[in-house]
């Protein structure tokens, strides 16, 4: 057994991995929310939760080029502020969040699917969490191959979600718009904030890019970009097209565009989401699996985990355990509830990632990939920010 996963990653397939977990199943409801708070201006909100992220896409690019490793979120807290507890910590809060992150979607898949055959949901979820084990299994560029083809499969959807609703007569609330609303933008750009989790989660396949000081930079940048467009787009058709009554109480708000511009029903949207909801699940268990193995190499008592397989290069034992529990979360668990707390856990870890970077820029100032030193700065201030203004709409 070997204590290295192989390099075969390309700066295509991390990209398209990097698209696909963030835009994931959920696009097929963020978009409503948006519009229900922003009105017209949902477009605008989602453009400035990009900016927002940006900061901290930043400093993950820079880590993942100096610190090319499985877990690297742990990594950096460890070589940043020589912290191991609170490096394993950070790893569990990510493992954690791909296993209640998975779940929930594919529960959602599950439910998508079931409007378009009958099925038996918990065997369904069973069945669908064993397949995508066993893909997951099999090879990284494997797995990822199937995430670009389902990716591929979503965002060519959207655009044709985005062609309807610029096709569609436009919604008196397009022709005759609200006054610009403040705190409704800014209410929507807090939220729409967490259609960007995903580039966190692409650093952790950085050991096994080719050339990850060249190819993980562009990967992440290049997947934040498109998934802002994207989002940016497909909102902007989607308030063009439906009134906003409408669209921000519907939980299949794309369906509506989709409607408004044809008069079909839009099964094939439903199809859709189920292919997001399997890409959102494999991209969760790749990545949590390698969080898993990356911290068995820092951590004696999680060294079973630091192992791959001889022939495919992946950690067996660390994808299994994910799977397993991802599964058992999706049946057993409140996966939304348990989703929620988990997000804002992620924003104490985006605040401890940006002040790795800081102490890593003091130890070692040189490196393959820079970015400017207030980058990080921002990236705290940014992730505080949001984790207060979630706070206080929880808790306020």
């Amino acid at each position: 057994m070997g204590e290295t996963l192989p390099k075969r990653l390309g700066t295509g397939l991390l990209t398209a991995y990097g698209v696909g977990i963030m835009v994931g199943a959920g696009i097929y409801v963020l978009v409503g929310y948006a519009a229900g708070a922003a009105g017209v201006w949902a477009p605008l909100a989602f453009l400035l939760s990009g900016l927002v992220a940006f900061p901290t896409a930043l400093s993950f690019a820079e880590l993942s080029a100096r610190i090319p490793e499985a877990a690297g979120d742990s990594a950096y807290v460890e070589v940043g502020l020589n912290r191991h507890a609170l490096a394993v910590l950070v790893g569990f809060v990510n493992i954690a969040a791909g296993v209640i992150g998975g779940a929930a979607v594919l529960r959602g898949g599950v439910g998508y699917l079931g409007a378009l055959v009958a099925v038996d949901p918990g065997l369904a979820m069973i069945g669908l969490g064993v397949v995508l084990a066993g893909i997951a299994l099999i090879g990284a560029v494997e797995s990822l191959a199937f995430v670009a083809i389902l990716t591929a499969i979503e965002v060519g959807g959207l655009l044709l979600v985005v062609w309807a609703g610029f096709s569609a007569p436009p919604s008196p609330d397009w022709v005759q718009p609200a006054e610009f609303h403040l705190p409704g933008v800014v209410g929507a750009t807090i939220f729409a904030f967490f259609a960007f989790l995903g580039f966190d989660d692409l650093v952790n396949m950085a050991e096994e890019a080719r050339h990850p000081a060249r190819q993980m930079p562009r990967a992440i940048l290049w997947s934040l970009a498109m998934t802002a467009g994207l989002y940016a787009l497909v909102s902007l058709a989607a308030v063009r097209a439906v009134p906003l009554a409408e669209l921000g109480v519907s939980e299949r708000p794309l369906v509506l565009v989709w409607s408004a511009a044809t008069g079909g029903a839009g099964a094939f949207l439903s199809a859709i989401a189920v292919a997001a909801a399997l890409n959102g699940v494999l991209a969760q268990m790749v990545m949590s699996a390698r969080v898993l193995f990356g911290l068995g190499r820092r951590s004696p008592w999680l060294g079973p985990f630091h192992h791959a397989h001889p022939r495919f290069g992946t950690p067996v034992l660390a994808t299994i355990l994910v799977a397993a529990f991802t599964i058992a979360a999706a049946l057993a668990l409140p996966v939304v509830v348990l989703a929620e707390y988990t997000t804002l856990a992620l924003l104490v870890v985006f605040t401890i990632v940006n002040a790795a970077l800081i102490g890593v820029k003091r130890k070692h100032p040189g490196g393959p990939f820079r970015v400017p030193a207030l980058m990080p700065w921002l990236g705290i201030v940014g992730s505080l920010g949001l984790l207060a203004a979630n706070l206080v709409t929880l808790y306020g």
